[in-house]
């Protein structure tokens, strides 16, 4: 029986050969930087071994669904978060003049850098490219969905907002508002889901456009495999064994694609991935009912976002949050633009990834204005290291939150 196969390839291991026992050398590794190139073939299980053996080829894995990692209500965020607006409503109160709570908790604010001269790629639901929030910025649309360009979700513009968006009608939304350059994937349909090819597609074109920083706040649908495959009428056991290997064989996709894009920084500086850890976990229901990060969040290299939200201690991790992140960053009662016009607030990891995404902007720019090479590793390595501790409150996990708080130069 054959399936839809996502195809990893590295284009610079091409060699040529002759049919008469010669080989031509392949090319150097350190001589040319890794091309990664994202196929999606139909194959049986025989042909998969056959394509595997493929010296190009770096990694084989069925497709399967993806999806946003959808908003979550105030009841399961715990509350309003103290952000002065309820989760999908119009913001009010302190949110309607000024920064929001995100951008002044990782200090953006107040931060001289903008993220001026940085390129920023957002993959998800699509953008409103019209909303006051992108007024100024050249936005690069390319659909990997086959629902055209735009969003008619909102899940995307939410996060491009939080990204770089300009003021709105007096409220500071965007964490890196000098960025004039933004490549908008749109990766997943208008009913917020896709296919993992339209992921690596969208991601391997991010990186050839010269996107520094990728912002992806969604995740692989492990139960929605298990489901369309039940519905096909395999039986639940055979269908949660095949969503599995599934589940394992992408991760080292992603794994793998991640280390040909860690190779190509050494001739263009790179490019930093920020994830969503995940919206899974239900501290509400139970304290030790926490769900690890899942991917992309869990792929080697890429930076795990978990949310935080506000309480009189300090700031917590929302009871949703996905365990075991490397970052923190705001994601309860997060306002940003609304597709159609407007302000909305919603709470999720994927409102706190595009905080870090910001936050990586501004220490591109950093890095790139100081005598430090102008390399991923290097920019990774300072939003680690300024991690912040010292707003959080006293009882969080360090499983929970990672290194800490993002905090801007």
């Amino acid at each position: 029986m054959e399936r839809s196969y996502t195809v990893l390839r590295d284009l610079s291991r091409a060699r040529t050969q002759e049919p008469f026992g010669g080989e031509a050398a392949p090319l150097d590794v350190l001589d040319v930087p890794p091309e990664p190139r994202v196929d999606v073939v139909e194959l049986d299980k025989r042909e998969v071994r056959d394509v595997a053996r493929d010296p190009e080829v770096r990694a084989v894995a069925p497709v399967m669904p993806t999806a946003l990692v959808r908003p979550v209500g105030d009841d399961e965020a715990g509350g309003d978060g103290g952000a002065g607006a309820p989760a999908g409503g119009d913001p009010g109160g302190a949110e309607a003049a000024g920064a929001t709570w995100g951008v002044t908790a990782v200090g953006a604010d107040v931060s001289a850098r903008t993220g001026a001269g940085t390129v920023v790629a957002v993959l998800d639901t699509g953008i409103d490219a019209t909303h006051a929030a992108f007024a100024g910025v050249t936005l690069v649309e390319e659909d990997f969905s086959g629902s055209g360009t735009g969003d008619r979700q909102g899940h995307g513009t939410h996060c491009a907002g939080t990204v770089l968006g300009r003021d709105v009608d007096g409220t500071r939304i965007g964490v890196a508002r000098g960025v004039t350059s933004a490549l908008i994937g749109k990766v997943l349909g208008d009913d917020g889901g896709g296919e993992s090819d339209m992921l690596f597609r969208g991601m391997q074109w991010a990186v050839q456009q010269g996107a520094q920083v990728i912002s992806m706040s969604l995740g692989f649908d492990f139960p929605g495999l298990v489901k369309q495959l039940t519905t096909q009428g395999w039986p639940v056991e055979l269908a949660t064994s095949s969503a599995l290997e599934a589940y394992r064989a992408n991760l080292r996709v992603f794994d793998a694609l991640m280390q040909l894009f860690r190779g190509q920084a050494a001739f263009g500086g790179g490019t930093v991935v920020v994830a969503a850890a995940g919206n899974e976990s239900k501290r509400r229901v139970d304290p030790a009912f926490e769900i690890g990060v899942s991917i992309p969040a869990a792929a080697e290299g890429v930076i795990s976002t978990g949310a935080l939200g506000q309480s009189p201690a300090g700031l917590t991790i929302a009871p949703f949050s996905n365990t075991f992140p490397q970052v923190a960053a705001p994601g309860v009662g997060v306002v940003s633009a609304k597709a159609g016009g407007g302000l909305v607030s919603l709470n999720g990891t994927s409102m706190a990834t595009p905080h870090v995404a910001g936050v990586t902007a501004l220490w591109w720019e950093e890095i790139m204005a100081s005598p430090l090479p102008p390399m991923a590793t290097v920019v990774v390595s300072r939003l680690l290291a300024t991690a912040d501790l010292s707003a959080l409150a006293p009882d969080v996990d360090v499983a929970d939150r990672g290194v800490g708080l993002v905090r801007s130069p």
